[in-house]
């Protein structure tokens, strides 16, 4: 849906007007390139996206199970347009400065058709890592049926600007690449569904990136609805409903001011692990297996491929006592051959914590689903809040057992433990793909004095500077794309 700015609603103009403003602001800008950016005689075309809070469910996504994840406010802003020269050329502002990068069309269709060469591009050119989620997106729209040859020859130009802040853990990468992809499929005058542009962006981050992330971020981003909780059941992308935030009651997130990365070796390495455990327990099962060494296929009428679909009790009574703790990737290459996953692989000279990445994501599987009833049942047995919180807990404990804790998210539970029931805070976890980034917290609505107490006792202890989330806003499916310029 594209509309001009006239026809926005008044409660939906308020998510366009930081792109908006940007666009206006070029005019001023002190570098000539910048002020110049777009052209006067082609449209142009704004999509946002929002960021996500992760309330349960995290690293379990890419085993198939249900996550809820809350559209954030903070947004990502893109504006695309047009031009009759075939380059794509990309403005990002990041940090109070502008960064540009500008390459051949031709290149995405050439050189650089195969996703690896323009992950390996992008990882040398001195734009940095950042250029490859908008040039990803050009690329998959680019390859889209349908298009004229008169769209497959044009070129971009990208303006991008965020208030999602990176390595936070709140999906910027999914921010960013949902926002670009909107617009730029405007620009070609092509539509597709948002949970479509979700699987989309998903490869993009996937085979182009290199993160092999799992898809509930670019599901939250593209599909999600203001102050509503998005269930997803991620075999691989279905939406199961929108669960309320119960009355009284808020999340939060705490950033930790300790960086997180989905493409760290440490991420990689337990979802590596969950799909070994998987394979083995296909193995004890006898499953029949087919494929050559490094990814196989598994038969699989009873669990469809997913570790969140085996019961707790089956994997305790059957196979989590034969999994082993730790295992070296070449010993495990030697008796299994390869895994069921795309976009990782087993190096033969790394261990990896299979018991332990095999039994999280079964767990949080019946822990989210005993979230959602619970949720449901909150407002009129309000004794279950504490219930609510400690599956919270207990999701932490699990990522710290995968080992994907740290000290400073670790630190930021404790404290909203101490704090507790008595102030209002009921329980707490680290979020997204782990290794530090930002702590999700369920409390009451009123308890935004707390938790500000809470980030500046923390910064106190340990030097480091946080940020508060408490709001929501639509996800990029919601608000649509608008025709700026």
């Amino acid at each position: 849906m594209i509309r001009e700015p006239s026809a926005i609603p008044e409660a939906q103009r308020i998510w366009f007007q930081p792109g908006l403003d940007r666009l206006a602001a070029l005019a001023q800008d002190p570098d000539p390139g910048i002020r110049s950016f777009f052209s006067s005689d082609q449209p142009v075309f704004l999509a946002r996206a929002p960021g996500r809070l992760d309330v349960m469910g995290g690293i379990a996504d890419y085993s198939g199970a249900q996550v809820l994840e809350l559209p954030l406010e903070r947004s990502t802003s893109v504006l695309v347009q047009r031009q009759a020269a075939p380059y794509l050329e990309l403005a990002s502002r990041r940090e109070g400065r502008w960064d540009t990068a500008r390459i051949e069309l031709s290149l995405l269709s050439g050189a650089l058709a195969d996703p690896a060469a323009l992950r390996a591009w992008s990882g040398s050119s001195p734009t940095g890592r950042w250029a490859a989620y908008p040039l990803g997106v050009i690329q998959y729209g680019l390859r889209l049926p349908g298009l004229s040859t008169e769209d497959t020859h044009l070129g971009f130009r990208l303006l991008i600007d965020s208030s999602v802040p990176e390595g936070k853990g709140v999906a910027s990468s999914a921010a960013l690449e949902v926002a670009s992809m909107f617009a730029v499929l405007a620009s070609c005058h092509t539509e597709m569904a948002p949970a479509r542009i979700a699987s989309a962006c998903q490869w993009v981050e996937n085979h182009v990136v290199g993160a092999p992330c799992g898809i509930m971020d670019q599901m939250t981003s593209a599909c999600g609805v203001q102050d509503r909780l998005l269930l997803l059941r991620c075999q691989p992308d279905l939406v199961e409903g929108f669960v309320p935030v119960p009355p009284g009651y808020r999340f939060f997130g705490i950033d930790s001011g300790v960086r997180h990365d989905v493409s760290a070796a440490d991420y990689g390495t337990v979802r590596t692990a969950a799909f070994m455990g998987y394979r083995m327990i296909a193995a004890m099962a006898g499953l029949r297996v087919s494929g050559d060494r490094g990814t196989i296929q598994v038969e699989d009428p009873a669990w469809h491929g997913y570790l969140a679909n085996i019961s707790p009790e089956d994997f305790r009574n059957h196979f989590e006592r034969s999994l082993p703790e730790q295992v070296s990737g070449a010993d495990f290459l030697e008796q299994f051959g390869g895994i069921t996953d795309p976009v990782t692989r087993v190096w033969p000279e790394r261990h990896y914590p299979v018991r332990q990445a095999t039994a999280h994501p079964i767990g949080e599987q019946a822990r989210v689903a005993r979230f959602v009833d619970l949720l449901r049942r909150l407002p009129d047995s309000p004794a279950l809040a504490g219930e609510v919180g400690e599956l919270m807990y207990a999701s932490h404990r699990g990522y710290g057992a995968c080992g994907l804790g740290s000290p400073g998210t670790d630190r930021l539970v404790e404290l909203i433990a101490e704090a507790g029931p008595r102030r209002g805070m009921y329980g707490a976890k680290i979020t997204g793909g782990g290794s530090g980034g930002t702590v999700a917290v369920f409390g009451r609505a009123g308890g935004t004095g707390v938790i500000d107490d809470i980030a500046r006792r923390y910064t106190r202890e340990t030097g480091r500077e946080t940020e508060v989330f408490e709001c929501s806003g639509p996800g990029a499916g919601e608000t649509g794309v608008v025709r700026a310029g």
